[in-house]
């Protein structure tokens, strides 16, 4: 990340290519950094939110099958926009979801925070390393040549998305493939980030008050992870 890129520069240049809405027009994504954070504070709030998260998480499995409830059921068929398979490949709520019914990953305050908030506003969070990035986050439809950096079989391997896959990539490679799937290595987040970017990812039936709250609990509960926490964000949605 250049220095000199503030957190508003990065977040203006962030940009989603038009063959992503032609897939889905009604996607709509908030993107957020978030400065300030402290690796060394250890927030009980996390606890509370992972607790809830799981309630809640359960609550929405007893009266409904996980690929039934209404948002994972969108991201489901936007992942068959672009030749996916959701079974096998499952968006980051879902995933999250079906764990958190058991008892999501406890990594850290940061990683916490964020996995809880998506379960409980249902909807899916992307959590990186602002440092990490080498220009803005793009999303964009691979062209099937771009390098993602990943772990298979216990060993670093690098990785090509499928041609036409939908992908969040910076200068130079992917950062995330299928949309909101998986997450690659470098910039990931860490024990020692003190910059975070989100990326909150929406389709109908949320609506954009519910993406705003979803953001504004992260926001919120990221507060606590320092004594001066910053938050930016910024908001990209169909141009028509």
């Amino acid at each position: 990340m250049p220095e000199f890129q503030s957190p508003e520069a990065f977040l203006a240049a962030c940009t989603v290519d038009p063959a992503v809405f032609e897939l889905r027009p009604d996607y709509c994504t908030l993107l957020l950094v978030v400065d300030g954070l402290d690796p060394e504070v250890a927030a009980s709030s996390a606890d509370e939110l992972i607790d809830r998260a799981e309630a809640h998480a359960r609550a929405l499995l007893a009266a409904s099958p996980v690929e039934d409830l209404p948002h994972i059921a969108a991201w489901r068929e936007a992942y068959r926009t672009f030749g996916a398979k959701p079974q096998r490949t499952r968006n980051s709520l879902e995933a999250l979801t079906r764990r958190a019914e058991k008892g999501l990953p406890r990594v850290n305050a940061l990683a916490d925070v964020y996995n809880a908030v998506s379960v409980l506003h249902q909807v899916p969070f992307g959590g990186e390393d602002f440092h990490r990035y080498e220009g803005p986050a793009r999303l964009v439809r691979a062209v099937g040549e771009e390098a993602f950096d990943t772990v298979a079989g216990g060993e670093s391997v690098i990785e090509h998305p499928e041609v036409g896959e939908v992908v969040w990539r910076d200068d130079v490679a992917v950062t995330c493939r299928r949309w909101n799937w998986r997450q690659g290595r470098r910039t990931a987040l860490a024990d020692d980030t003190v910059a975070a970017f989100f990326i909150l990812d929406a389709l109908a039936p949320i609506t954009h008050l519910e993406l705003t709250a979803a953001a504004d609990a992260l926001t919120q509960a990221l507060s606590a992870l320092g004594s001066d926490v910053r938050v930016s964000r910024r908001s990209v949605s169909a141009p028509w």
